[in-house]
């Protein structure tokens, strides 16, 4: 998995944004909004989050540090300050989870990935993608840096931490499993651990209560989706399978991941040997994606696709490149938005 991370780090565009209501009552089917079979649906549609932004575990925060912490990489860091944070990674997870615990005023800066309303006027650190940009980051002027190994260059990184900042570096591994951990993991580098034991628990209660909506939506249709990355511009067009983390989203949908049923581990080129294997019903691509190929037009013009059910159907979803593969502490309103785009 390492190394497909490595080949997307310029272009990935990911964070979790939108909310969900916890006092709704969970999605049922209904002869209104649910067809018979959705195996039958036909035409592409765009999944949404309930609600653009994250709420904060609590509006008063205060961070008790210093603290000494072991991170990912075995590094020991201590964290004196937590006045100027700076949270990057591949998918804007990082960020979104610092807002979740009740930090994001202290925020000074982000990533393309954390694209939610309450961070979108901080300054963009990273340029081209996902390529750090030092100069920038240095302007900033951070106490603190949390990130993962999926952003570059690594360099960058190294300098920050050999200048003196403490760097805390993160789980790379984005699945609906670990999300309690990786929040804990940032909760504690911020000097907030009961905070991060709060959100780690509503957010993993929601997520449950999501997957058990969406599997009533599905109602064992075992709908097959494919997650394909695609960006026309750079030529890249990639189908995700098994440790990807579409993987798991599909499957907290309540649908079938026809890429890792087909053998498929990491992420490899698309071609039509292996689309015809996974024989997918729907194919899910992240939004920009959509628009780099020019439309559900482009997406069926890849080879193998039009060949497809979700190719003859014109079965099309697309969703927010910053929230379909976060796994942030909002991580149930994708999986909720999602469902209903396939199921609804």
């Amino acid at each position: 998995m390492r190394t497909w991370v490595a080949a997307l780090t310029l272009v990935l565009a990911t964070g979790c944004t939108g909310t969900v209501d916890r006092t709704a009552p969970e999605p049922t089917r209904t002869s209104s909004d649910q067809p018979q079979d959705p195996r039958q649906k036909t035409g592409p549609s765009t999944a949404t989050v309930a609600a653009p932004d994250i709420v904060p575990i609590s509006d008063d925060v205060k961070p008790k540090l210093p603290t000494t912490v072991t991170d990912a990489q075995g590094t020991e860091v201590t964290v004196t300050s937590a006045d100027r944070i700076l949270a990057f990674d591949q998918y804007g997870t990082l960020g979104a989870t610092v807002f979740g615990l009740g930090l994001g005023g202290r925020m000074v800066g982000r990533d393309t990935s954390t694209g939610f309303p309450a961070a979108a006027k901080l300054p963009l650190i990273t340029t081209n993608g996902h390529q750090l940009d030092a100069e920038a980051i240095r302007a900033l002027r951070p106490s603190v840096v949390l990130t993962d190994t999926t952003l570059g260059p690594w360099d960058v990184v190294l300098q920050l931490r050999n200048s003196g900042i403490p760097v805390v570096v993160t789980d790379s591994r984005r699945a609906v499993n670990n999300v309690g951990t990786l929040i804990q993991q940032v909760a504690d580098a911020l000097g907030v651990p009961g905070e991060g034991e709060k959100l780690a628990h509503r957010t993993t209660s929601e997520i449950e209560k999501a997957k058990i909506g969406a599997h009533r939506l599905a109602d064992g249709s075992e709908l097959r989706v494919v997650f394909l990355y695609v960006r026309g511009q750079y030529g890249l067009y990639q189908l995700f399978g098994q440790g990807t983390g579409a993987d798991d989203l599909i499957t907290a949908a309540g649908a079938v991941d026809a890429a890792s049923e087909a053998g498929l581990s990491g992420a490899a080129s698309i071609s039509p040997e292996a689309l015809s294997k996974a024989a997918p019903d729907v194919i899910l691509v992240t939004s920009k994606g959509l628009q780099s190929v020019g439309g559900v037009e482009g997406v069926t013009a890849i080879p193998g696709v039009a060949q497809t059910p979700a190719g003859q159907q014109r079965r099309i979803v697309d969703m927010a490149d910053h929230q379909v593969l976060s796994f942030g502490p909002l991580t149930a309103a994708v999986i909720d938005g999602l469902a209903r785009a396939l199921y609804t």
